[in-house]
C-alpha cells in the first residue's frame, strides 16, 4: 500500500484504523470517567461503613457462604479482598477518573487499560445491589477488549503498532451480541413490542425520564409505532451487516449510532448509550473518519500509517484473545437462542462475554415511592408529610424532568425497581428509613434537601404513587399528575420496638 499524505484519502483495499481507536479510546475514557465519578461520589453511602448495604457486612457473608477468602475471590474477584475500609472505597475510584481523564487526553496503553478494567471490576464486583445493572458488565467486557487495541507500553494517541483488525472485528462481535440480544428479548417478551404499541408507554414508565420524554411520550401514535419499526431496523436487522464489507458496514453503524443517540435524549440511561456507542465505532474504518476530521489528525494518522511496524506480541495476543472469546461466547450464544432467554447475565467470574437485553417487559403505568415524614405525634387524620425529593425520580408534580446522564444516581434506580415489587425484596429501605429518621447525613446525601434541618422527623413512611404525564399547556403548569395507591411502608418513628431486632437481623446496629 502507497504512504498516504494527509490529504489524502486511506487506500480503498486494506482499511485502517488509527482514526477509529482514536474514537474509541476517547470516549471509553469518557465512559470510565463518568462511571467512576459516580464511584467516588456514592460508594460510601452506598456501601461504606456506615452505607445503606455496608461492605463489612457483605464479605463476610460471602466468605461465609463460599467456604472461604480465596473461594470468595474467585467468584467474585476484587481488591477489596484485600482493603474494605472507607479509605479503599474513597481512593480508589479517584484513581480510575484519574486514569480515565488520562486516556480522555490521548494516552493510553495496555498497562493503563488493564489498571482501569480492574479497578472498575472490584467495584462492580462488591457493589451489590447498586451495581447490578447489564451496562456495568458491559463496561468490563468493553474494558477489556480495548487492552488488546492499543500497545503494551507506547501511550501515543498515533503509536507504531497498528490496532489489530482481529480486536476490531471483536467489536463488532460485542455490538451484534447487544443489539440482537436486546431485540430478541424484546420479541420473546412484552407483546406491545410485537403489537408496536410499546412507545405509548415506554416514555413515561422508563426509569427515569428527562426534560424532552413528555414530549416524546405525546406524539402521535402512528409516529410511537413507526419508532418501534425503527428499534428493530437498528436492533434485529443492521446488526447482521456489521460484518459487510465497507458500505454496507458504514450504513449498520450509523443507523446503531443514530438509534442510541435517539434513546439517550429522550430518557437518562446512565451511560449505557453512549457505553454501546463504543463498540457501533468499529463499524467504521478510517476512510469513513477522513471526512469528519481536521488536517492534524489526519496527518499524525498517516504518519503513523507510513511508519507502522509490525509487533509479533501484539498479533498473537489479538489471536489468544480471539480464541478466548469465541470459547466463551458459546454459553452467550446458546443464550440468544434459548426460549427461556437471559438478559445481562455473565458466565464467567471476570465477566469478558457477557449476555445483554434491555426492557423485554414495558409498564403500562409509572409507580413511584416517596419517603415522607412529619413533625406529627400521630399518623392519623390531617398529617403534614413532608416529601423528601430524589436527585432525579419525580416526585413533585410542578417540578420539570431534568436531565442528569450519563452520571446515575443509583438509589433512584433502586427505588424506580422497588416500586414494582416491595420491602421485603428492598430490606436496604428500612435502613434508609432508620438514618433519615436521625437526620443522618448519609442518608440525606440521596436526596435533594433536607425537609427537616432543624430535627428530625417524628414518623417516616414510603407512599406508593401512580404517576402521569401531565398534558403540555394544562392550566396548572405541572409536569405530572399523580394518585395515591398504598403505603409501601407504613409510618415508622425512631422509638418503634421493631427496630432492634430488624437492624441486629441485617448486621446494621454497629454501623450507627
Amino acid at each position: 500500500m502507497e504512504a498516504e499524505t494527509s490529504s489524502e484519502k486511506p487506500a480503498s483495499t486494506n482499511p485502517t484504523y488509527w482514526l477509529t481507536r482514536f474514537v474509541i479510546l476517547r470516549l471509553l475514557g469518557i465512559v470510565y470517567a463518568v462511571a467512576f465519578l459516580v464511584a467516588a461520589q456514592q460508594l460510601l453511602p452506598l456501601i461504606g461503613s456506615h452505607g445503606l448495604l455496608p461492605l463489612d457486612n457483605f464479605l463476610p457473608r460471602v466468605q461465609a457462604y463460599y467456604g472461604s477468602t480465596w473461594d470468595g475471590f474467585q467468584k467474585l474477584p476484587s481488591l477489596f479482598w484485600l482493603n474494605d475500609s472507607d479509605t479503599m472505597l474513597a481512593v480508589l475510584p479517584w484513581i480510575g477518573f484519574g486514569l480515565s481523564c488520562v486516556v480522555i487526553a490521548g494516552f493510553s496503553n495496555s498497562i493503563i487499560m488493564i489498571v482501569l478494567w480492574a479497578l472498575y471490576m472490584s467495584i462492580v464486583h462488591i457493589g451489590q445491589d447498586w451495581y447490578s445493572f447489564g451496562w456495568e458488565t458491559q463496561l468490563l467486557e468493553t474494558g477489556f477488549l480495548a487492552i488488546f487495541l492499543v500497545p503494551l507500553l507506547d501511550p501515543r494517541p498515533f503509536p507504531k503498532v497498528a490496532p489489530p483488525s482481529l480486536v476490531i472485528w471483536l467489536f463488532r462481535w460485542l455490538i451484534f451480541r447487544i443489539m440482537i440480544g436486546s431485540a430478541l428479548i424484546k420479541l420473546r417478551g412484552d407483546p406491545c413490542w410485537r403489537d408496536l404499541t410499546a412507545l405509548f408507554y415506554y416514555f413515561e414508565t422508563q426509569p427515569i425520564p428527562n426534560p424532552l420524554s413528555r414530549w416524546f411520550h405525546f406524539l402521535p401514535r402512528e409516529v410511537l409505532q413507526a419508532g418501534v419499526l425503527g428499534n428493530f431496523l437498528a436492533e434485529l436487522v443492521a446488526p447482521w451487516f456489521v460484518f459487510w464489507p465497507r458500505i454496507a458496514r458504514h450504513i449498520a453503524g450509523s443507523i446503531i449510532i443514530l438509534f442510541l443517540l435517539s434513546i439517550a435524549v429522550s430518557g437518562n440511561l446512565s451511560f449505557l448509550n453512549w457505553l454501546t456507542i463504543i463498540p457501533a465505532l468499529a463499524c467504521f474504518d478510517d476512510s469513513f473518519w477522513w471526512r469528519l476530521f481536521p488536517g492534524p489528525l489526519k496527518f499524525w494518522a498517516t504518519t503513523a500509517n507510513q511508519n507502522r511496524r509490525k509487533s509479533i506480541g501484539a498479533q498473537a495476543a489479538a489471536v489468544g484473545l480471539t480464541c478466548l472469546v469465541t470459547y466463551l461466547s458459546i454459553k452467550p450464544v446458546r443464550n440468544l437462542f434459548s426460549p427461556d432467554q437471559m438478559m445481562n447475565t455473565s458466565f464467567d467470574p471476570l465477566d469478558l462475554v457477557n449476555t445483554y437485553g434491555a426492557f423485554g417487559t414495558i409498564g403500562r403505568e409509572r409507580l413511584n415511592v416517596v419517603f415522607q415524614g412529619t413533625d406529627s405525634d400521630t399518623t392519623v387524620g390531617a398529617v403534614d408529610w413532608k416529601d423528601y425529593l430524589y436527585q432525579a425520580l419525580p416526585v413533585d408534580v410542578h417540578e420539570m424532568p431534568v436531565q442528569i446522564a450519563p452520571y446515575q444516581p443509583h438509589l433512584d434506580w433502586q427505588m424506580w425497581f422497588a416500586a414494582m415489587g416491595t420491602y421485603h425484596k428492598y430490606p436496604w429501605t428500612l435502613h434508609l428509613i432508620w438514618k433519615l429518621l436521625h437526620n443522618d447525613a448519609v442518608a440525606l446525601s440521596f436526596f435533594r434537601y433536607n425537609p427537616f434541618p432543624d430535627h428530625p422527623p417524628r414518623y417516616i413512611r414510603a407512599v406508593l404513587y401512580k404517576y402521569s404525564f401531565a398534558p403540555a399547556g394544562n392550566a396548572e403548569g405541572d409536569w405530572w399528575t399523580r394518585e395515591f395507591q398504598d403505603n409501601w411502608l407504613p409510618p415508622l418513628a425512631v422509638d418503634d420496638p421493631r427496630w432492634d431486632s430488624i437492624l441486629k437481623s441485617y448486621g446494621w446496629t454497629d454501623n450507627q
